[in-house]
């Protein structure tokens, strides 16, 4: 990703002058004369993997005493956008510090970018840029050392590192404030230098956790429309993990939900939307269970959407005569009749709720978890998620 950007001479004086900060200096002199085979001569230097798939996980497991966070898991998330969904507890987070090399997995193995992250870690951490959901900054440093210091500690040297730190921090918004302190900055400006702290080693694919938490509207769009211009504009991958089903379909092409350790759904977000299609709210007057048995006797899935709703979902080809028709044979009639929006959200919400079962729409792959009781909001598990 090249971000062509002409900048005055007195922004790299001002820093050649004694900005930064002198426990920052020491930091970038250790990271300096740590051995090659960490380190990179610049962005440039920075190899370009190409394959059809960013990361490759095959069988991962992962327990913390009797929780069992990854239930050998096994997945691909394609070259572009990814959302990473799932409640609390279904492994997020564990999978994603098992890709970032700060979690051995139990059994299995995974590849990021050709990389075997448990043979190449640090290669692993090269190439990739991760933005995490919560402040990771030193108080004292300006948002422009702040990001300096992210790149060399990814490998660039400090003149590299202090150029690009600049030309990122225009990219997502933050020039102007860049000379002040990040203890200063809202919670939208340190959103984006923590994105700015993920780009700046210029990776191919970037790990984002709860990009657009706590932000206003505005924000959020804002930032949303940066991470759509990352790929869009500059071909970087990235992978999206955030509660908010609308991010995910503003961004993303393709969707893994999680749930208990295990795929509970998994496909693009087109034919996860198509699993939503011939899906109708129904309310009647009458005798209720004799309809849902009439309904389900024609091979029909349904479910109680609230007390006066029920949800059915009719197989390719059937026409709402035939949700007539059932409701005549069982002497009810249908007061109310209405098709569900084909959203991500309502695929979400079946797919963590499943307990049975197997659902293949056109491409797209609705595997419920195993039974078994839910993990629960494990802070071993999933702290930050």
């Amino acid at each position: 990703m090249a971000f062509d950007v002409a900048w005055d001479t007195t922004f790299d004086a001002a820093l050649d002058a004694g900005r930064v900060t002198q426990t920052l200096e020491s930091e970038l002199d250790a990271v300096d004369a740590a051995p090659a085979d960490v380190r990179s001569a610049g962005a440039a230097d920075y190899p370009a993997p190409r394959m059809q798939e960013s990361v490759v996980v095959r069988n991962l497991s992962k327990s913390f005493g009797d929780v069992q966070a990854l239930r050998g898991l096994t997945v691909g998330f394609p070259k572009g956008a990814v959302g990473l969904l799932g409640p609390n507890g279904a492994g997020k987070s564990t999978l994603l510090k098992i890709l970032l090399g700060l979690l051995t997995a139990e059994s299995g193995s995974a590849d990021v970018l050709g990389r075997s992250v448990a043979d190449e870690p640090m290669e692993v951490r090269r190439l990739v840029g991760y933005m995490p959901e919560v402040d990771a900054y030193i108080p004292g440093l300006t948002g422009a050392e702040a990001v300096k210091f992210a790149g060399v500690l990814c490998g660039l040297p400090r003149r590299v590192a202090q150029q690009r730190a600049h030309e990122i921090l225009y990219y997502v918004g933050l020039a102007e404030s860049r000379y002040r302190r990040v203890e200063q900055y809202s919670m939208g400006m340190r959103q984006r230098l923590r994105l700015a702290q993920a780009l700046v080693h210029d990776p191919e694919l970037i790990f984002l956790d709860e990009p657009t938490n706590g932000l206003d509207p505005d924000g959020r769009d804002e930032v949303l429309g940066l991470i759509d211009d990352l790929v869009r504009s500059h071909n970087k991958s990235i992978v999206l993990c955030s509660h908010l089903l609308h991010d995910v379909e503003a961004v993303c092409e393709h969707v893994v939900v999680l749930r208990e350790g295990t795929i509970a759904l998994e496909g693009s977000v087109d034919d996860v939307r198509r699993l939503e299609r011939g899906t109708y709210h129904i309310r009647v007057s009458g005798d209720e269970a004799a309809f849902e048995a009439a309904v389900r006797t024609r091979g029909f899935d349904v479910a109680r959407q609230d007390e006066e709703t029920l949800r059915v979902r009719v197989t390719d080809g059937t026409l709402a005569h035939d949700l007539f028709a059932a409701a005549h044979e069982a002497g009810c009639a249908i007061r109310g009749l209405s098709t569900v929006e084909q959203s991500l959200e309502g695929v979400f919400i079946r797919a963590v709720s499943s307990a049975a079962g197997a659902d293949h729409v056109a491409g797209a792959a609705l595997n419920p978890a195993q039974d078994g009781p839910a993990q629960g909001d494990s802070a071993q598990t999933e702290e930050g998620v």
